[in-house]
């Protein structure tokens, strides 16, 4: 028997649709037919009007419908004043459309950062939140102790927006009732359990501290250029998007855009330091040895480093 999914757009730009639309192979189409998922609603793809749509809603309220699978995307917006009217479908809060929702889903899937952890919208007047977090703290919306009826706590697909294969995977294996092991953050270890620098072509430019303060160059961009690679976790230079690339290897900084504080409060581009020794370091490394670690390889960098040559 096919299993249900309902996709509720909260406060969300989209991004996370867009981005599991772009899946290659297989396509989503492919990917729900060889999954045997019913798309029961999304918000983009679906044709019922709007009186059919109110009926699903009233029918899985009820528990005339199963659902298997809620897919929320964005955020959920609680102002003003906690009533949930910023973000609302005729006149009733989004917000109370998820907790009603969510009390009948077999597995609540938090698609991209917003839905994850608030994102953008967090300590804002539209008083944003994640489904199970609010940035790092455990709580947010359906609070710290929810479980879903599979009693599963809401699944993080964190990402901005999520890569397309985390997205496909994580549907699969809920699909054939493979279990998810979760890290601290409710995200996945199957593709968050790792870090964004793993993978990356700049590594040994990194290790060497080979740094640049400018784009258009090969070295490093985590001591000046505000890499978030060798901290934040994801799947970027493991699963290339388009198959082709990540941020890095097209000299673009990692934004973080997995973590629970994204987006940051200071410039993408800027990496805070002290002595030129990044804030944030690598989970484990303590500042002394970090600090006298990185000056030793900057002194032993090979020549070809320095030159910004690749090979030997």
């Amino acid at each position: 028997m096919a299993m249900t999914v309902y996709w509720h757009q909260a406060g969300s730009c989209g991004g996370d649709s867009m981005s599991l639309l772009g899946s290659e192979s297989p396509d989503m189409i492919e990917l729900f037919a060889a999954l045997d998922l019913k798309i029961l609603w999304h918000p983009s793809f679906s044709n019922i009007t709007v009186a059919e749509h109110d009926d699903l809603l009233a029918s899985i309220e009820s528990g005339r419908q199963p659902l298997d699978i809620l897919v929320v995307e964005g955020s959920i917006i609680r102002g003003p004043s906690g009533t949930g009217l910023y973000d609302s479908r005729r006149g009733r809060p989004k917000k109370d459309i998820v907790g009603a929702l969510s009390r009948r889903a077999g597995y609540v899937v938090a698609a991209g950062t917003c839905a994850s952890f608030g994102g953008f919208g967090v300590d804002k007047e539209i008083e944003a939140t994640g489904l199970q977090f609010q940035g790092r703290e455990k709580g947010g919306f359906l609070g710290r102790d929810f479980v879903s009826a599979k009693g599963v706590p809401v699944i993080n697909l964190a990402g901005c927006p999520c890569h397309p294969a985390t997205q496909a995977g994580a549907l699969a294996s809920l699909a054939e009732t493979v279990p998810l092991p979760l890290d601290e953050f409710n995200r996945p270890t199957e593709w968050f359990g790792m870090f964004v620098h793993q993978g990356c072509t700049r590594n040994e430019y990194h290790e060497y501290r080979i740094e640049e303060q400018d784009f258009g160059q090969k070295g490093c961009m985590f001591f000046h250029m505000g890499c978030h690679g060798p901290l934040a976790a994801g799947p970027c230079n493991k699963l290339l998007w388009n198959n082709r690339s990540s941020k890095t290897r097209v000299g673009v900084p990692c934004f973080g855009c997995t973590d629970p504080d994204f987006p940051q409060r200071y410039p993408f581009f800027h990496t805070p330091n002290i002595e030129k020794v990044p804030l944030a370091l690598p989970s484990g490394v303590s500042r002394a040895h970090y600090l006298v670690c990185k000056s030793m390889a900057a002194a032993a960098a090979p020549d070809r480093l320095k030159k910004r040559e690749t090979g030997v």
